[in-house]
């Protein structure tokens, strides 16, 4: 099984169409069968991960979700249909996930003393995520600190959410992870994740696993202070849709991770999500006995698009040979093409899209 049909396995097992720390709440739950021993089973494959531990570094929440018939125009008046107070946050989404799924993860951010704040530790906490490198602000010290917290409108009609996130404070910075801090909490850890959200904190976090050869992840949502220096520390890349032609100007999502992958030496591949779509992935890979001729790459994507048995509701994956793609005027690089498909969801099933990324990244975790 390829990587991709196993993240999007994962995926589904995990119930992913909606999320926050919940995970599985609004959801069907789909697993084939898990054992006590953490020893997971699917599709004949036996995965034993309870030993496998991950660090996240980044932004935990608490989202307060009002769902409404229809998003609001402007000045307007309406009633929800409901409300709901859950945890958040693309960190500890993702790091939810990947502890459902049955790793050993831990966070590394930034909480206040307040109700938010205890919400948020005692819900990761609730799912086995080790809170302990989770700097927790003193009234006495932070006058007006507070947690971050997210207000989510979700639309019933379109099943699509609307976020409004007010970070922290005070913000995570480096000096509240002192070296004896970070050693303990990168001790025994497989892979480290950041969404480069506390970038002071994902910075010298990504430095010192960088140092200790940790492979790193990169969530690369959209462009924020600090990332393009995460970036370039990046063993795997997931990103946003828009985000390849937005970091590097390229003219089209293929050619946008063309040029990603030659600006980014040590990323071995680069994941944009696609929606409904599912998403696209483009990995490096060594030169060998290939054919000598340059394959443009935006031509191979609509090839295999057009491939995809669109009557089917099973995620399915496409997967080029290891060739010399090519992207006009940006370059070329010697890897594969990889285009999976989504799960077609009965909407009935759907509850909205809050964190789906997030919780896709977290497949992508545990099958990294």
């Amino acid at each position: 099984m390829i990587f991709l049909d196993l993240v999007y396995l994962i995926t589904r097992y995990a119930s992913i169409c909606s999320s926050d720390f919940h995970l599985t709440r609004n959801l069907r739950i789909r697993w084939t069968k898990i054992k006590s021993d953490k020893q997971i089973e699917t599709r004949g494959l036996t995965f034993f991960v309870g030993w496998l531990k991950q660090l996240g570094c980044g932004m935990v929440a608490l989202d307060y979700l009002v769902t409404v018939d229809s998003y609001p125009k402007p000045d307007d008046k309406i009633r929800s249909t409901s409300f709901q107070v859950q945890g958040g946050g693309n960190t500890g989404n993702a790091m939810t996930c990947a502890a459902r799924l049955g790793l050993t993860p831990r966070i590394i951010s930034k909480a206040a003393d307040d109700s938010q704040g205890k919400r948020i530790l005692n819900e990761l906490e609730a799912d086995g995520i080790d809170t302990s490198f989770i700097v927790v602000s003193q009234p006495q010290v932070s006058k007006g600190g507070h947690s971050t917290i997210s207000y989510v409108i979700v639309d019933s009609q379109t099943k699509t959410r609307t976020s409004i996130y007010t970070p922290g404070y005070p913000p995570m910075v480096a000096d509240d992870l002192p070296d004896s801090s970070l050693s303990s909490a990168l001790d025994g850890v497989r892979l480290v994740y950041t969404d480069g959200v506390l970038h002071e904190a994902a910075l010298v976090v990504t430095q010192e696993a960088h140092q200790r050869s940790i492979p790193i992840v990169i969530d690369a949502e959209s462009k924020i202070e600090g990332l393009d220096e995460l970036l370039h520390l990046a063993t795997y890349i997931v990103c946003s849709t828009r985000f390849p032609q937005i970091w590097t100007e390229a003219p089209s999502i293929a050619g946008g991770l063309i040029s990603m992958l030659l600006k980014l030496p040590s990323a071995k591949f680069i994941i944009a999500t696609l929606g409904e779509d599912g998403c696209i992935m483009l990995e490096r890979a060594e030169t060998g006995d290939i054919q000598p001729e340059e394959v443009d790459i935006d031509d191979l994507f609509e090839k295999m698009k057009q491939s995809i048995d669109t009557t089917s509701t099973l995620p399915t994956c496409k997967t080029s040979d290891v060739a010399k793609l090519h992207a006009k005027g940006i370059g070329t690089v010697c890897g594969r093409l990889l285009v999976g498909t989504a799960e077609k969801i009965p909407s009935s099933e759907i509850v909205d899209t809050t964190g789906a990324g997030d919780a896709f990244v977290g497949a992508v975790l545990y099958c990294t």
